[in-house]
């Protein structure tokens, strides 16, 4: 069984596991090897204790009281169509994907968005991400690209884009 949840201070070690373990499993031969081995855990710890301290939405999902996964979400960074919201991050342990976590959270992200007064949201991933098919089955509409570095790496980004975050909360 799959709850999900408001991230609390004291999840920033588990949170900063799923972050780096998933960055290194959904990132092998895209992001340079050099650069997922230097993935540290620690100065996540420290970068999510921040993060979680910012007052943007952190929820977590967890199975057997164990994170598997998270989103992180708030104010949009950079122009995506009409998007006032965006996801920074969302990631799942290899072993928990494709067990609909990741919609439950895109369904309870829509909700906690709704109530602080947002009403769309766009989200940026690698293009060769293999999981980006998920953005499109939850509805993502592709919007624009970008070239970004990651390692010394140059590498293609895309946008998707959710007009209403209502359509997110018939997901599950």
């Amino acid at each position: 069984m799959i709850s999900i949840r408001a991230a609390r201070p004291g999840d920033a070690v588990a949170i900063a596991h799923v972050h780096v373990e998933s960055w290194r499993s959904t990132y092998a031969g895209i992001v340079p090897d050099e650069y997922l081995a230097g993935l540290d855990e620690s100065l996540r710890v420290k970068l999510w204790q921040e993060w979680l301290g910012s007052g943007a939405v952190v929820l977590v999902a967890e199975r057997k009281s164990e994170i598997v996964g998270f989103v992180h979400a708030g104010k949009i960074r950079e122009p995506i169509e009409t998007a006032d919201a965006e996801i920074y991050s969302l990631y799942l342990l290899r072993d928990a994907q494709g067990r609909g976590i990741g919609r439950a959270l895109l369904t309870e992200l829509s909700t906690s968005l709704d109530s602080q007064g947002f009403s769309s949201l766009g989200l940026w991933v690698l293009e060769r991400n293999r999981s980006r098919g998920f953005y499109e089955n939850c509805g993502g509409r592709l919007s624009a690209s970008k070239v970004i570095e990651i390692g010394g790496a140059r590498l293609m980004e895309v946008a998707y884009w959710w007009p209403d975050l209502a359509s997110l909360r018939v997901l599950s």
